[in-house]
């Protein structure tokens, strides 16, 4: 009977111990963080005083050392009872880079490199129309590098390599989805004499979106928290060089269920210039700002905080949708660890009442829009939710600093 008795009880306890744990612990949330990360040493303070994997885990650093870059590499567990592991994430600590917050809408001109196919047309020959291009199944998006092994940067090229080459087959190099490969095409003599290949193609895109951060280190920057593309074909714009232009809001289109609001602003290229583009990634845009009048606030800075530490609940945009840089009220209400980088990182809401009054939420234009939690850049907005303009996703900003 004892025997029973304390196996009962025993039991009982230990089912007791389960459930109190269970709800005590985030154990998804914990199971789910990548396997590598960066880190600070004031994130780990903020999990642990916020208590972000439940209120029995604690954060520890362990095996600190140096590496041959000079950096520091070591393991992060979390513990439950400061004493049992649970997991364990191998980390770069960093210092924790400073930056100034951005916020101000800016405008993008991109010089492509390569040109940018937008089309095909036939060639109006003296025996009729020929479809040249179509021989080659060059496609809409495709990016035309070079043409028999020349570099090809302007539209004034093509005409010039075909006149040299005498009518005669082309060979030209092909970016598409990341790949190069090779294709030829027959010119064609139009009725005015010149060869022709049938390709409608553009070398340069622009656009607005919003300034994330500049580093106070070197006054490089981030920008839109995902690629500019092209408006006609939707392919990321490779970049040859660019500029970023201080850009004039004259009015907003408010954002409405399944109709996407906008920011109307204007830019003049070569006037206003603030910096240089060196890359146009699936997370942004990023290069140098020379220029920083106009641009950053020198009291308006922040730490940029590792995904580690972020959490649903309040946070703050920073934004000029008003006419000048303001913080607005957001709620975090989904974030996911990623073990692998993307630019949906977390879902947040407005709950700020000015600036739904203002915009009717999150507007095309306000992407890479910084986004603040305790104190430390966190994130930038990415998309809107079509359905509910209230919503968007947004970007760890470790995923941009990483770029």
């Amino acid at each position: 009977m004892l025997k029973k008795f304390l196996f009962r009880f025993c039991g009982i306890v230990l089912a007791v111990a389960f459930v109190f744990v269970g709800t005590h612990v985030q154990f998804v949330e914990i199971f789910s963080l990548p396997n590598s990360s960066i880190i600070t040493y004031s994130d780990i303070d903020d999990i642990n005083k916020n208590k972000l994997f439940g209120e029995l885990v604690t954060a520890e650093l362990a095996n600190i050392q140096v590496g041959n870059d000079k950096k520091s590499y070591g393991s992060l567990w979390l513990k439950l009872f400061g004493f049992f592991p649970i997991k364990k994430v191998d980390v770069e600590v960093s210092k924790g880079e400073e930056v100034y917050i951005g916020g101000i809408p800016l405008g993008f001109a991109i010089k492509t490199k390569g040109l940018l196919v937008v089309g095909s047309n036939s060639v109006l020959a003296e025996d009729g129309k020929i479809e040249t291009a179509k021989t080659a199944e060059i496609k809409e998006g495709d990016i035309v590098l070079k043409i028999n092994g020349e570099n090809i940067s302007s539209y004034l090229d093509i005409p010039r390599v075909l006149d040299e080459n005498e009518g005669q087959k082309v060979w030209l190099s092909i970016l598409r989805d990341g790949e190069v490969f090779s294709c030829y095409v027959v010119p064609e003599k139009d009725t005015s004499g010149d060869y022709k290949i049938g390709l409608w193609i553009k070398e340069n895109a622009s656009g607005i979106g919003t300034l994330t951060f500049v580093k106070k280190s070197d006054n490089r920057f981030g920008a839109l928290g995902h690629a500019i593309t092209d408006f006609e074909t939707g392919v990321e714009v490779p970049v040859d060089d660019g500029n970023i232009y201080r850009c004039s809001l004259i009015g907003i289109n408010k954002a409405e269920k399944n109709s996407p609001g906008e920011l109307r602003c204007i830019f003049l290229q070569g006037v206003n210039n603030k910096g240089e583009i060196e890359k146009n990634t699936k997370f942004g845009v990023y290069g140098t700002v020379t220029d920083l009048e106009n641009v950053v606030d020198n009291n308006l800075t922040a730490e940029i905080g590792s995904r580690l530490a972020v959490k649903t609940g309040k946070a703050k945009i920073v934004s000029s949708v008003s006419g000048m840089r303001e913080e607005y009220d957001i709620e975090i209400i989904k974030t996911s660890y990623q073990p692998e980088s993307d630019d949906k990182s977390f879902v947040f809401r407005v709950t700020d009442a000015r600036l739904l009054e203002l915009t009717g939420g999150i507007l095309q234009g306000m992407s890479g829009s910084p986004i603040l939690q305790n104190g430390k850049l966190i994130g930038a907005v990415t998309h809107v939710f079509v359905s509910d303009p209230t919503k968007g996703y947004g970007i760890y900003a470790d995923w941009m600093a990483l770029q």
